[in-house]
């Protein structure tokens, strides 16, 4: 049976998970709006937008909006601001017009490979700093933070 010192230190324990998410959040820049965490002034969902079509050109907005998870109409702004930007065209599907088919144009492959550069430089400096004996333990931890964030 628990005791209100076990049930204190949940709380404890709770309170700080909570804190240091909210800390990993600001220091990530990910409260910022227009810019990445790497300082490209591009939005985090263009960015990982520019990502997920330069992984799979082609992709439906649908499918997008999924692999993002993020509504489709969100989708669609940000596919209108990429092309507006000259980053992406927005192409009928060839055998069934209700898909929209997005592709990166040469300017999107080229915006997508900045930020790709500024995001590995950006992470391996955080990778690097992390103490080596303590590397596997902190992907260990970012992995199972991924998988009950998915279901929860």
């Amino acid at each position: 049976m628990a005791t209100a010192k076990d049930s204190a230190a949940v709380e404890s324990t709770k309170s700080a998970f909570q804190e240091q998410m909210v800390q990993l959040v600001r220091s990530l820049a990910l409260h910022k709006p227009d810019e990445t965490p790497c300082g490209q002034a591009v939005s985090i969902g263009e960015a990982h937008a520019l990502l997920e079509i330069a992984r799979e050109p082609g992709i439906t907005q649908n499918g997008l909006a999924a692999r993002l998870r993020l509504e489709k109409s969100t989708v669609s702004r940000i596919a209108a601001m990429l092309e507006r930007r000259g980053w992406l065209r927005r192409l009928r599907d060839e055998h069934d017009a209700r898909f929209i088919r997005l592709q990166l144009t040469r300017r999107g492959i080229n915006a997508n490979t900045n930020i790709a550069v500024s995001r590995r430089a950006k992470f391996d400096r955080i990778f690097g700093a992390l103490p080596a004996d303590r590397r596997a333990a902190v992907v260990e931890a970012l992995s199972l933070l991924l998988e009950v964030t998915r279901e929860n």
